[in-house]
């Protein structure tokens, strides 16, 4: 029995060691493209790129934050995930204002520059979704991790084709409707990850609550 438990418990330290080396890595990819691509969203006046970089700096500090509840409780995990969701959400509503104030005063974005860190971008976000996906079913703290890492891919391809639309227009809306679409995302996914929270963390503390009433 003790050497089954500590097989568990050497099984438990490899796997939270592993999640530890890859959240490293697609915390230093996403840092890492956030300053690259807002940089060229502000020069590019690009809705779709702005929010697409806003969406890096939130999956960056959220995988921080990942890092640090890697070896905690269930508890922590739950918690970890709610801070995604709230993180998600209000990018998400950035990107609204933004896209608004696009509508009113902005200017025509420049395509190429959106292309080139669009691709870019889509490259690094496959990365970190393949390394993600190894791990989306550990626990609620690596699915969380994962919804970010599949909104990024999903608002990459949205960059790429506001830039075809643009170019083929010859207009600014096909960049506001994707900046639009992408803050929908956001918002939409936000829901899901704080529901899934609230459930872990309520499921958690009823099983809490009853081993002490047991105890």
């Amino acid at each position: 029995m003790t050497g089954c438990c500590h097989e568990n418990d050497h099984r438990i330290i490899e796997l939270r060691e592993r999640q530890a080396r890859m959240l490293w890595g697609v915390l230093a990819i996403n840092a890492v493209m956030f300053v690259v691509e807002f940089s060229a969203g502000w020069l590019a006046s690009s809705t779709a790129l702005l929010g697409d970089s806003l969406d890096m700096l939130g999956d960056a500090l959220v995988y921080g934050f990942s890092l640090l509840v890697v070896a905690r409780s269930i508890r922590w995990k739950a918690v970890s995930a709610g801070f995604k969701g709230g993180a998600m959400a209000f990018f998400g509503v950035i990107v609204l204002l933004e896209a608004t104030g696009k509508l009113l005063w902005g200017s025509e974005p420049q395509v190429m520059l959106m292309a080139l860190l669009g691709v870019a971008a889509l490259i690094a976000n496959s990365v970190c979704l393949m390394l993600l996906t190894r791990h989306r079913r550990d626990d609620v703290n690596m699915r969380s991790a994962w919804v970010c890492s599949r909104n990024d891919l999903i608002a990459n391809a949205g960059v790429l084709m506001a830039a075809a639309a643009v170019a083929l227009t010859g207009r600014a809306w096909p960049d506001i409707l994707v900046g639009v679409a992408i803050a929908a995302l956001f918002l939409r996914s936000s829901f899901g990850v704080l529901a899934d929270a609230r459930r872990t963390y309520r499921a958690e503390a009823r099983s809490a609550w009853s081993n002490a009433g047991n105890s």
